[in-house]
């Protein structure tokens, strides 16, 4: 909980607070997130208005999780800005307000549905620990990056495996029309000078 006592309820005034906060459980999307327990760092400027306190800051956060082509793991930093009006909820605006607006609690702020939104809305679906990442071999597993792009497999497609036995006991049948004992239709008998029709 954040407290706003220190503004007073005089629009126009405003404070700075720099803050450190464990991370709540659940705090990522399925591939990548916040360990529950890190340290999330926020830079906040709290800022009195006649319907409530606007809140503006940035939230500094340290990441975990795997890439979503080769599956190594991947820590890094990331930053998610956001901005919230919290009403008061003694004053008119705060009476009206709809069930999707944020509320103060006896001048306390929770920011934890607020940081929540900026940071899993910002949160890439398919992480990746570089964007040139070529991911894992489809036939045996291997990391592409480790073994090169020369790497692959002699792979016959499993449509024709049960036909590959049969290859070797037929004989080629020539293509219509070839080199037969039929003449072609439409040839030149030599022996009278006409053509057969």
């Amino acid at each position: 909980m954040l407290d706003t006592r220190a503004l007073s309820r005089q629009p126009g005034s405003s404070k700075s607070k720099r803050l450190s906060v464990p991370a709540p459980e659940d705090f990522g999307v399925e591939m990548v997130g916040v360990p529950e327990g890190a340290a999330i760092e926020l830079d906040l400027r709290l800022e009195a208005v006649l319907e409530g306190v606007l809140v503006t800051g940035t939230a500094t956060v340290p990441l975990e999780g795997e890439c979503a082509r080769c599956l190594d793991p991947i820590t890094s930093e990331f930053d998610a800005d956001f901005q919230e009006l919290f009403v008061y909820p003694d004053t008119r605006s705060g009476g009206n307000a709809d069930d999707d607006e944020l509320r103060l609690e006896d001048d306390l702020i929770d920011l934890e549905p607020v940081l929540r939104d900026a940071v899993l809305l910002a949160l890439p679906l398919s992480p990746l620990c570089r964007d040139d990442c070529p991911g894992l071999c489809p036939d045996c597993g291997v990391r592409l990056a480790d073994v090169g792009p020369d790497h692959h497999h002699e792979t016959a497609d499993p449509r024709w495996a049960a036909l590959q036995g049969l290859a070797g006991d037929v004989a080629p049948v020539p293509p219509a029309g070839g080199s037969g004992d039929t003449e072609p239709r439409g040839s030149i008998d030599r022996r009278d000078g006409k053509q057969e029709g």
